[in-house]
């Protein structure tokens, strides 16, 4: 059972928009973002690699070295873009080897071959970076001293770290030139503008923005089709209520965003916001693969004019971006609201979840499941409801899914679950699978939190002698 605990202060992210911009300030802003993407791209095929898996940190070493090695000068890019852009590509492959070491962590738990000795090595190693960067690049290491001693075969065990890491290690890459970072020292406000550094020396670009906002911290630049949107992390003191005294045991679902253990329920029809949308999206998508067979057959079979018109009419994404992203904001702007409303209503202390269930990957699911399942907005309804304890000063507990799903609430005996509904032949006992796992997972909780307190209580006791 974890918790997330309040902060003084919390992170969020405002967004500052600009005017309409003139073309030949988006053309330049497009530039800077392309030349960034051609930046992060020299490091990951620079640094990516095993060579330079103990040499991520401190990311000073690497700035340095790209300092020296001319691509700023080739490029012709400003400073406050161009280190921050390392600074990026250095973290994403931080990143990266860290998804490598999870995907290798998981391998060694499956293994049957590998004894208890063995994968207390294997973890040890993937935990030392100086080790783990050693055996990749076949130098000489000292043993680790949880490892001394055991009965384990090292040139087996590190021929089967390097298989898994060449297995799961890849070169990140990216092709997205619609956003850059700019540091403090590249921007200042004049006039009801943003100036920014641009490539000529002592010369700087005015964004006009809508409000008078100003800001003295790294900023994330998202460029659109005619003007600019700023990302701005900004801190925020956490808010403390008085009367925030009750804890609430809440089910996540995807048909109702939450239902409670007392039969509250918030975001009440959450599939009919998103399921039309991932039918639309299922649709379209269809349609554009049809017209891209036919464009690649025209162009196979020299029939240019054909190409061209389908090129130009059918296969652009400006529309079907821009209205993804309009039915994204409106479920996103719901979630952000229910959540709101529960806080306020139920006045919670302490917030009680489950766990995501990962999905079975033996199954196989129908195309309908699939489609649903990749726009989830499981994630992010997660990471929202995480961010609303922090900023209100609530505990967020966070408990296994086990025993909450297919067990009656009522009696403890294997239900049946149909469509929404759940059933249980035991008791009679007649619900819906939120309400019963909200229910469950408030019988989990309080069992379980028992169970602590008693071992608390038998710890801090008094011996007691003859």
């Amino acid at each position: 059972m974890g918790s997330v605990p309040a902060d003084s202060t919390v992170t969020k992210t405002v967004w500052q928009y600009s005017q309409p911009l003139p073309e030949e300030t988006m053309t330049f802003l497009r530039g800077i973002a392309a030349d960034c993407c051609k930046v992060k791209n020299h490091v990951y095929r620079k640094y990516s690699g095993v060579k330079n898996v103990n040499n991520l940190t401190p990311v000073y070493n690497i700035l340095n070295e790209m300092r020296r090695c001319g691509l700023r000068e080739q490029l012709n890019l400003p400073a406050v873009y161009y280190e921050l852009a390392i600074a990026d590509a250095v973290t994403n492959i931080k990143c990266s080897w860290g998804t490598v070491r999870n995907k290798i962590s998981e391998c060694i738990t499956a293994n049957e071959n590998l004894s208890d000795s063995d994968r207390i090595y294997l973890r040890t190693v993937l935990k030392m970076n100086g080790v783990y960067a050693a055996v990749l690049n076949h130098r000489e290491y000292e043993m680790p001293r949880n490892a001394v001693g055991l009965d384990i075969d090292v040139k087996r065990l590190n021929n089967l770290l390097c298989r898994l890491t060449r297995r799961y290690l890849t070169q990140p890459q990216t092709d997205h030139a619609d956003s850059f970072r700019i540091s403090p020292n590249g921007y200042s406000y004049k006039d009801g503008a943003m100036r920014i550094v641009c490539r000529i020396p002592r010369k700087r670009i005015a964004i006009p923005m809508k409000d008078r906002r100003m800001f003295d911290r790294q900023l994330q630049v998202q460029i659109r089709q005619n003007d600019v949107v700023l990302a701005v992390p900004v801190e925020t003191k956490v808010r403390k209520h008085q009367d925030y005294t009750n804890t609430i045991y809440v089910y996540i679902g995807s048909r109702d965003l939450f239902t409670l253990s007392n039969g509250h329920i918030y975001g009440e029809a959450l599939e009919e916001l998103t399921d039309p949308e991932t039918e639309r999206l299922a649709r379209k998508n269809r349609e554009r693969r049809k017209m891209y067979t036919v464009y690649l057959q025209s162009a196979e079979e020299g029939d240019a004019r054909k190409a061209g018109i389908i090129e130009a009419n059918n296969l652009g994404k400006s529309k079907y971006d821009r209205q993804k992203e309009k039915e994204r904001v409106r479920t996103t702007t719901f979630i952000n609201t229910e959540i709101n409303r529960m806080i306020r209503v139920e006045k919670p202390a302490r917030i009680v979840i489950t766990r995501p269930v990962t999905k079975n990957k033996t199954k196989i699911y129908a195309k309908a499941a699939n489609r649903k399942q990749a726009r989830n907005f499981s994630s992010y309804i997660r990471e929202r409801l995480a961010y609303k304890c922090r900023i209100h000063s609530i505990e967020l507990a966070v408990i296994s899914s086990r025993h909450t799903g297919a067990i009656c609430s009522a009696c403890g005996a294997e239900g049946k679950r149909q469509g929404k509904l759940f059933e249980c032949d035991s008791c009679g006992l007649r619900t819906t699978i939120a309400l019963n796992s909200a229910a469950n997972i408030q019988k989990e909780y309080l069992a379980s939190s028992q169970c602590t307190g008693a071992a608390l209580r038998k710890n801090t006791e008094p011996s007691q002698t003859g």
